[in-house]
């Protein structure tokens, strides 16, 4: 047998599932063979996506179910031992699988990252594979999980309701690090996942493994919203049956296993308010506190007293943001991460949707505005004598034409791509939501007599709109389609379908920012919800550039002594606020329950971070003060997870002539391949935005372009041409001369469809059986008329050849 002539697939099932067979591994229990662990970044093209291509291993070994310990790169022969180690690597970072080999089947390269196996990289004949016993042993010794009791834990397996849901590779990792920390004895554990990566579902499966194993018997999960503990309860936890129960503000019932609670119903200033007190402090072994960046990061919080009851207990936080001042930290109580899944990478994985930004910039923003001397406002009040700024609007100064001017864009944006996309707009406070629904239902008269509830103010104020919030986030409702807000809608509302985010609002602390554009990363592909638009009229999304937007969190804790913690000017905590977001049980509030005061908000001497109610705070109220916009323009989000901040030709030039340095590159690269559309889908998972450029180049030629010309003319300096003008050089040649009967039909019908639609469709075989081409015979019909489908296939491709000749 000459190895050479063999595929990578018959390196495989010769060479590689012998040895491993040999050495004891399981090939049905313990090998996954072509393990796509991605789902492919999401690639917009206009209103339609594609998907770039996904992560996928060759061989992923598993001593127990989902937990990944050996990956395996193979090659064929023709490639040495070593050239799959690199990308095997690479695998062995996502699954956090310590042990990484590669193959072309003569044996295998070894690579160790424990540092236990000898040196790190060695050669194994093929016979001479690890056992699975042998890398277990390994591995538990590797995280510190080698005595009995914890490895019993840890071998624990998934619940399974056979259904073929299982965790995804990030969820498998988050899950196995928690559960291998609360084996070594680990009692305070941080795990960080962007928002829209399953925490709950996550959560789940690590309280499910440690409660089935016995290590912990009694557990209490802590959020701080009523529609969390009963998603939770109703969804994700519904295994868990019979042992579970939700805590109410009432007496206990000690007879069950698993207990979930909102912090509000079993806290509050009087004694008796403090239904936890009814269990004993050792009680629980587990706490597990969700979106702990809220009331529990902070020492004096009295939702912290709950943890400090509990102290004995092992605390898990679960949170998208970690919280990282001066006065709060998550990391001082929790420790490190012990796992972190960024916004980033589940973008780039294809599990969260990718976004881009419409920067609406305002005069008055910019500018300022300035009162004449002695004006007073609509209500009679003399206005301050100073000079107005973005800062000011909408929370000391109101200018109504400036609201009327943001829900005019944002009712323009709807109309021109979809007007029952689900939408939030953020605004400064409750009086800023509500004028805001006025403006806007002032602008969409017929979509709000359709249905009254299409625009709908949903606060913490006010029950007719928090009625309205379980609708706007079921998919299956229409309405609400447009939800204004000011804080009740940033965490915790699990949107799937919001495509439009609206930013109204200035925003300076990077975990409320995080948890907004959290609002649109979820995909739901029943309802084509695959990408989210933000418009931002306020520089909100200038926290992009930030380090901190998508970086690991840094603590900067810094306790000092016995003095005040106060709001801090850059992160002013939402946990200091007394809105509605703490859930049904709340209590009521004379201030605004969804404001947010920060140091600069407050006179000096009138409240400082003491019992008293904030002062009332004047807001002047201007009518007659023109306004517009100044500047408009959309920012992409890269390959590199960051915002195109160059002009879109610019980064599409450097984008492409990365890879094709010159125009001969290009034009030789699209002439050999046998699929152009190959090329179109490779520039766009670098980055290049097809829809767009082919918009900028269509206003030029009054005609729409081929994607070959957009890259000729925007990265070369070509003369672009149409898909017209280029089918009809075509026709011009007498190219179908040389074919007769269906043959020619066919290829001319192929030419109109280029010219209609594009490349795409004509390097598809199944547009065959599309009209007009099912009219002239059946697909098999119309692939004999060439000889077959060789013949077939070689005459598309000479059609091509004709299209793009005369340029190349």
């Amino acid at each position: 047998m000459d190895k050479k002539t063999l595929t990578e697939r018959d390196i495989c099932t010769k060479f590689i599932n012998p040895a491993l067979e040999q050495a004891g591994w399981d090939l049905q229990a313990q090998v996954r063979e072509e393990v796509s662990f991605t789902a492919g970044r999401i690639i917009v093209r206009g209103r339609l996506h594609t998907r770039g291509k996904r992560r996928r291993a060759d061989y992923v070994l598993s001593y127990k179910k989902n937990i990944p310990i050996a990956i395996i790169e193979a090659k064929d022969n023709n490639h040495s031992l070593g050239d799959g180690m690199q990308q095997a690597l690479a695998y062995s970072d996502a699954l956090d699988a310590p042990f990484v080999f590669s193959s072309n089947g003569d044996g295998f390269l070894f690579h160790d990252r424990t540092g236990l196996f000898g040196k790190t990289e060695s050669t194994l004949a093929l016979n001479e594979f690890p056992s699975p016993d042998t890398l277990w042993a390994l591995y538990c010794r590797y995280k510190g999980i080698d005595q009995a009791a914890a490895r019993q834990t840890v071998e624990q397996p998934y619940y399974d309701d056979g259904s073929g849901r299982s965790p995804r590779y990030y969820q498998t990792v988050a899950i196995n690090r928690t559960v291998e920390a609360v084996a070594r004895g680990q009692n305070r554990i941080l795990l960080v996942m962007a928002t829209g990566t399953g925490k709950t579902f996550t959560a789940f499966q690590i309280i499910w493994r440690l409660w089935k194993s016995k290590r912990k018997k009694r557990i209490l999960f802590l959020a701080d919203r009523n529609i969390l503990v009963d998603q939770t309860k109703n969804n994700d936890f519904k295994p868990f049956g019979q042992a579970m129960t939700k805590v109410s503000n009432r007496t206990v019932d000690p007879s069950y296993e698993i207990y979930l609670s909102l912090y509000q119903a079993v806290t509050g200033s009087e004694e008796e308010q403090n239904i936890y007190k009814q269990f004993s402090p050792d009680f629980f072994d587990l706490v597990v506190i969700d979106e702990c960046h809220r009331g529990s990061a902070a020492v004096d919080s009295a939702w912290r007293q709950i943890l400090d009851y509990f102290s004995a207990a092992t605390h898990i936080g679960l949170t998208a943001t970690p919280k990282e001042t001066r006065e709060v930290s998550n990391i001082d109580y929790f420790g490190e991460p012990v796992y972190t899944y960024s916004l980033k990478q589940g973008i780039e994985d294809g599990f969260l949707a990718p976004y881009k930004v419409v920067r609406v910039d305002i005069d008055r923003d910019l500018q300022g505005w300035r009162p004449s001397k002695g004006q007073t406002d609509k209500n009679g009040e003399l206005i301050e004598d100073r000079i107005y700024n973005q800062k000011d609007f909408d929370r000391n100064l109101v200018l109504e034409k400036r609201t009327e001017l943001v829900a005019r864009k944002v009712t323009e944006f709807m109309t021109q791509t979809a007007p029952y996309q689900k939408t939030i707009v953020f605004c400064e406070d409750i009086d800023h939501a509500e004028r805001m629904r006025q403006a806007l239902v002032n602008l969409n008269p017929q979509r709000v007599q359709e249905n009254r509830k299409y625009i709908m103010r949903i606060t913490g104020d006010e029950q007719e709109g928090k009625a309205e919030l379980d609708n706007f986030i079921n998919p299956e409702e229409r309405y609400p389609v447009i939800a204004t807000t000011s804080k009740l809608m940033t965490t915790g509302v699990d949107a799937q379908t919001c495509k439009l985010i609206v930013l109204d609002q200035r925003i300076q602390s990077m975990t409320e920012f995080k948890q907004i554009i959290g609002r649109g990363t979820r995909i739901n592909d029943d309802y084509n919800k695959h990408w989210f638009t933000i418009i931002d009229f306020k520089k909100a999304t200038e926290l992009f550039a930030d380090p901190d937007f998508d970086g690991d969190p840094v603590k900067v804790y810094s306790p000092r002594g016995d003095d005040p913690i106060n709001p801090d000017d850059e992160h002013a905590p939402e946990d200091e606020q007394p809105d509605d977001m703490l859930g049904d049980e709340a209590g009521t509030y004379d201030v605004d329950p969804e404001e947010e005061w920060s140091s600069d908000d407050t006179p000096a001497g009138d409240w400082n971070n003491t019992n008293d109610d904030p002062p009332k705070r004047i807001k002047y109220v201007v009518g007659n003060v023109e306004v517009s916009v100044i500047a408009e323009r959309v920012q992409y989000l890269g390959p590199d997870g960051k915002l195109i901040t160059e002009s879109l030709k610019d980064f599409t030039r450097q984008q492409v002539k990365e890879r094709y340095a010159t125009l001969s590159d290009f034009l030789r690269r699209w002439n050999e391949a046998d699929r152009k559309q190959v090329i179109i889908d490779e520039l766009a998972e670098q980055g290049v935005i097809w829809d767009d450029l082919i918009k900028e180049v269509s206003k030029k030629l009054g005609a729409e372009p081929d994607p070959f010309d957009v890259i000729c003319h925007i990265v070369y300096d070509q003369p672009p041409l149409s898909r017209k003008e280029r089918a009809e050089q075509v026709r011009k040649q007498n190219y179908f001369n040389k074919y007769e009967g269906a043959s020619k039909q066919v290829l001319n019908a192929l030419l109109d469809k280029y010219t209609d639609a594009g490349i795409e469709p004509i390097e598809d075989v199944k547009v065959l059986t599309l009209a007009p081409f099912s009219q002239i015979g059946a697909p098999m019909e119309l692939l004999q008329a060439f000889g077959g489908k060789p013949g077939y296939t070689q005459a598309v491709k000479q059609l091509e050849d004709e299209l793009y000749q005369q340029t190349s």
